[in-house]
């Protein structure tokens, strides 16, 4: 579903994602190539998509699938070749391999699992953000409405959010982060204090950290090096660490602290401080959920955390957010991928037409039934 009235700027990045395979499927082709087409899809759209494949090579069309779901690419690829450092490394018959051994392929050695432990040491009791009906109107004819929206994150707690996009997770995280103010300044509690009428520097202040759901241009202004987007996103809140006297600029501690990140997140690039437009969108992205989880926020909000990684990156994304909230943050958690949400999750909230369910404890929430539906 799409509206074709609506400005391309104003929509999600999982509605561009559907204009993209829209647009390419009108032009009746007889060679398709996808690049990651189910990244910013709900699983319902996914179907749809491979539906829509299927039928295609039954018609003789050709379609190179390029993803690291592991999965879909067992559902739909009749022929695999696996790339790693820009190496083919193997070809295979997907049908017959397991995704771990996929997984095995593409990154050299076993994917570790995600383990959810509980969280322990630290006061559950206390609310790190805290949301009391928010509400907004839309920005264009064509965003959503926030209506009457609240939600409490504790320490030592991942709170995810489900939904279809284009549903107002954008404008929610816009709230949340403060790219848009709140006229009540106590719509958005962060650490007990309020900041609805705080900007993004104001909550960064408090110990919150947000990552956007659109890295490029959002997350990270493209011709810029990895060292200097660092220092846009944390010269207001580690001035000393970065700014010096007379308000110079310490490069090498900059530059110290990117290349802590990238080991970290072991980010591959071809130069030790590239333009963040010249990383792929999955390492960019790691770079970006690095630079937030390095300032051991307090509370964090990110916006599709994995979306373009691949599955060792994704399982070492999904652990640091789960151990940052073991650590005593509050973790709240955007996505579009349900077997994310159900793996780092404590609980999931739906978001429908710019109203939020309230969050069902992961052990009372089902697939299809609780939480699929609700997509829907």
């Amino acid at each position: 579903p799409l509206d074709p009235q609506s400005l391309v700027g104003d929509l999600s990045v999982g509605e561009r994602q559907r204009i993209e395979i829209i647009r390419c499927l009108l032009q009746t082709p007889q060679l398709i190539i996808l690049d990651e087409p189910t990244s910013v899809l709900t699983p319902q759209e996914a179907d749809k998509l491979f539906e829509t494949l299927e039928r295609l090579r039954a018609e003789g069309k050709s379609i190179l699938y390029i993803s690291h779901r592991l999965e879909e690419v067992k559902r739909i690829c009749d022929r695999a070749t696996v790339l790693r450092d820009g190496a083919v490394v193997d070809h295979c018959n997907p049908r017959e391999e397991t995704a771990a051994s996929l997984a095995r392929m593409m990154v050299g050695n076993d994917v570790r699992p995600v383990v959810r432990a509980p969280a322990e040491g630290i006061d559950k009791a206390a609310r790190l953000l805290e949301i009391r009906k928010l509400s907004r109107t839309p920005a264009t004819p064509f965003s959503i409405a926030l209506r009457n929206i609240s939600l409490d994150v504790r320490a030592g707690e991942v709170i995810g959010i489900a939904g279809v996009a284009g549903n107002g997770q954008g404008e929610f995280f816009e709230s949340v982060s403060g790219e848009v103010l709140q006229q009540d300044a106590g719509s958005v509690r962060i650490r007990g204090k309020d900041a609805g009428g705080l900007t993004i520097t104001g909550r960064r202040l408090l110990g919150a950290a947000f990552v956007p759901e659109e890295r490029l241009g959002h997350g990270a202004a493209p011709r810029m090096k990895l060292s200097e987007n660092l220092l846009l996103s944390r010269h207001a809140t580690d001035g000393k660490t970065f700014v010096g006297s007379g308000g110079m600029v310490k490069n090498a501690a900059i530059y110290s602290a990117a290349q802590r990140i990238i080991q970290m997140m072991d980010v591959r690039k071809s130069a030790p401080d590239p333009e963040a437009a010249a990383l792929s969108g999955g390492n960019l992205q790691k770079f970006i959920v690095g630079r937030e989880l390095d300032r051991k926020p307090d509370v964090m909000v990110v916006n599709q955390p994995t979306w373009g990684v691949d599955a060792g990156a994704a399982a070492h994304i999904r652990q640091a957010l789960i151990e940052l909230s073991r650590a005593g943050s509050a973790v709240l958690v955007i996505s579009q991928d349900l077997d994310e949400l159900f793996e780092i999750s404590d609980a999931i909230a739906v978001m429908h037409n710019g109203e939020l369910s309230k969050p069902m404890p992961i052990a009372e929430a089902s697939f299809e039934k609780k939480i699929g539906r609700a997509h829907v």
